[in-house]
């Protein structure tokens, strides 16, 4: 009977300290919400690329502007710096090896005239990535360029997450 109460006090012992364990924390040193990881897992490709396509294309709709199209040697470009910028740990127009948009979408073979490259360093899905691209001046600019017929897209994640989102247009 002891040896019953023992174990019955020491299980609700341990019911009561995780009780008092939280979860995981939600905000980090900085106060700021911790990022959740959005997994894309092999396959989803295809997917994301026309959710975003879709999404901007609809947002160019609303103005009345040209409807974007993909285009592989854009989107190839776009592949080569997501993962050229994780390399780098840093978000920033030039590749490692100095290479600007330009250089890398005519690298790519792309002949048509490159109106703007968007990039971005985050834990956000594409269509939180194309919303943080609205909300500047700057980069909604690039997205509702009314000279802009064709769109590349790629991105790189890294093991614990990041993404390296890259967007180009031309002509």
């Amino acid at each position: 009977m002891d040896r019953r109460l023992f174990l019955l006090n020491g299980l609700g012992l341990s019911l009561a300290l995780s009780g008092c364990m939280s979860a995981a924390p939600t905000v980090g040193a900085d106060g700021r919400p911790l990022p959740k990881v959005y997994p894309i897992r092999p396959g989803d490709e295809q997917d994301i690329t026309y959710r975003l396509l879709d999404a901007v294309n609809t947002l160019r709709q609303a103005k009345a502007l040209p409807m974007l199209s993909l285009d592989s040697q854009l989107t190839a470009a776009a592949a080569t710096h997501s993962h050229d910028m994780s390399v780098q740990n840093r978000p920033w127009h030039f590749g490692s090896d100095g290479s600007s948009p330009l250089v890398r979408v005519q690298r790519a073979g792309y002949t048509g005239r490159l109106l703007g490259e968007l990039i971005s360093e985050t834990y956000e899905t594409e269509l939180e990535t194309l919303s943080s691209w609205m909300g500047q001046a700057d980069t909604r600019a690039v997205i509702m360029d009314p000279l802009a017929l064709r769109m590349g897209f790629a991105w790189f994640q890294e093991e614990p997450g990041k993404i390296w989102w890259t967007m180009v247009t031309g002509t």
